[in-house]
């Protein structure tokens, strides 16, 4: 995963002027330590922030040794005026925390007080217009604040990677998919930079590739990942030539931003004009931590990047698409999972999840497009789909999304790919979310979300949650527990 940053951490403590310097510095030897056992590498600014000359000297610091992401950590009360303004200037993910007191005969005469300290520089964030990442108990010994730590990482290092991402989509979206079209706006005030392109620029970009040299390389690649699941070798060679495409328009256009997402066309004139399906394409760059979304979905893209970050992994989109049949859901589901049958789903889409994410793969072809564009003869312009059940195993449903009035809301909803053949095509699993029959309606349909959803791998809600809040996101909905009304639910149904 080289599209994702590296987070250089560093921590200043700081410390009011009526309290020992030395508690705070003493104390932030002792965090260091703790993160040394358990990993955690953190760059310790020997400057103790006690007043604003102070807070000049710590940047200057933390600037020179590369840091972009800090914690600043109160060792006691701390001066609320300079280390707020610490966290206002230094331009980065921020997380604050304090220190709890050690034992009784600290509270003798070198107590402290860090837990009232909290509270002020909260407050004063707030005057000052300040994100910062607070967690949920923001204090702690220095072993329980290096767990903390631990938890803010993968959240600094998407909020580095949303400021300095470039999405690129090539459109205009299809016609039908209105749902996937959102005001540009707030890309802009994350920080995100857009370059949008027509279908045909890209076209020409992927004519002018034909006959590069490098076509049998990227072909020689796509055979070795594909394996005994190579069904349709005829069509890699213009598949190589599409993929080439687009990492050459991406060195070519990312400009100054180090990190690129894409958005793109992939029907239906693309099938009569390209010549094949994109979808394999797009599932290998996205293995390797370039998402490639759908249809132009801008903000379907967005969301994976959130999750490439957070989980330094390939995540997918898939289309929150049908129900389970009843004879499956009875057979290998009921009795076995603890799943109504309102809680499970199907989460589809063409061929676009990377290999390493599905049981077992094989190129095929699009049978909707093929019924549309080519009916009555052996696939052609529809081939290039990567098809096979998605593995089993904990998953995160998410999305980040712009409504039409351009205010960003999220959703999160933690759940499971349950081991159960599909019995369908594409790239296709088998979901179970508690309680999803209720999220479904009071969620995604009631807020209006489109039919695309991002999934990560793994449980990661509480980190995607915490992206969302420093993002200045208010509406984060989640899939509520049974007995927990949403506001639209009718409390007299049965």
């Amino acid at each position: 995963m080289n599209n994702i940053p590296s987070v250089t951490l560093g921590v200043v403590s700081v410390s009011r002027d009526c309290f020992p310097m030395e508690l705070s510095a003493n104390r932030r030897h002792a965090l260091v330590a703790a993160c040394k056992e358990k990993g955690v590498t953190i760059y310790e600014c020997p400057v103790t922030v006690e007043n604003e000359l102070h807070m000049r000297q710590a940047l200057e610091d933390i600037r020179a040794n590369g840091v972009n992401a800090l914690l600043v950590y109160l060792g006691n009360f701390g001066p609320e005026s300079s280390e707020t303004l610490l966290a206002k200037e230094f331009n980065g993910p921020v997380m604050f925390a304090a220190a709890a007191e050690e034992d009784i005969p600290t509270l003798a005469s070198s107590r402290g007080d860090a837990y009232c300290g909290m509270l002020n520089a909260s407050y004063n964030l707030a005057l000052r217009g300040v994100k910062a990442y607070i967690p949920e108990y923001p204090v702690g010994t220095a072993k329980e604040i290096a767990e903390m730590i631990e938890d803010f990482l993968p959240i600094a290092r998407t909020l580095i990677g949303l400021k300095n991402l470039k999405i690129i989509s090539f459109g205009p979206r299809p016609q039908d998919f209105l749902a996937c079209n959102a005001p540009i706006f707030q890309l802009h005030q994350l920080g995100v930079e857009i370059e949008e392109n027509s279908e045909l620029d890209l076209f020409a970009a992927f004519n002018a590739h034909a006959g590069d040299p490098r076509i049998a390389e990227v072909q020689a690649d796509m055979e070795k990942e594909l394996g005994e699941g190579n069904k349709m070798p005829g069509i890699l060679p213009k598949l190589a030539q599409y993929e080439l495409t687009l990492l050459d328009w991406i060195d070519a256009h990312k400009g100054s931003r180090p990190y690129v997402a894409l958005a793109n066309k992939c029907w239906p004139a693309f099938q009569t004009q390209f010549g094949f399906v994109p979808c394999y394409v797009n599932s290998r760059l996205t293995g390797r931590g370039i998402p490639v979304s759908c249809e132009v979905d801008i903000y379907g893209a967005l969301s994976e990047y959130i999750g490439t970050c957070i989980t330094q992994d390939a995540v997918t989109l898939l289309d929150i698409n049908n129900t389970v049949p009843a004879e499956m859901y009875q057979g290998e589901i009921s009795g076995k999972y603890n799943y109504t049958h309102k809680d499970t789903f199907m989460g589809f889409h063409c061929g676009n999840t990377c290999s390493k994410k599905l049981v077992s793969c094989s190129m095929k072809y699009q049978l909707i497009m093929h019924r549309g564009l080519e009916p009555d003869k052996e696939p052609d312009i529809t081939r290039g789909t990567l098809e096979g059940d998605i593995v089993p195993g904990a998953i995160t449903f998410y999305r980040l999304q712009s409504t039409a009035d351009a205010k960003l809301t999220a959703y999160v909803a933690q759940g499971e790919v349950l081991p159960v053949a599909s019995r369908s095509f594409g790239g296709i699993g088998v979901f179970a979310i508690p309680e999803m029959g209720r999220f479904y309606r009071h969620v995604l349909i009631e807020k209006h979300y489109p039919h695309h959803g991002a999934v990560a791998f793994g449980h990661f809600g509480k980190a995607l949650f915490e992206v969302f809040k420093y993002l200045g996101v208010s509406d984060i909905a989640y899939n509520q527990p049974a007995g927990v009304l949403y506001p639209t639910e009718n409390p007299f149904v049965k």
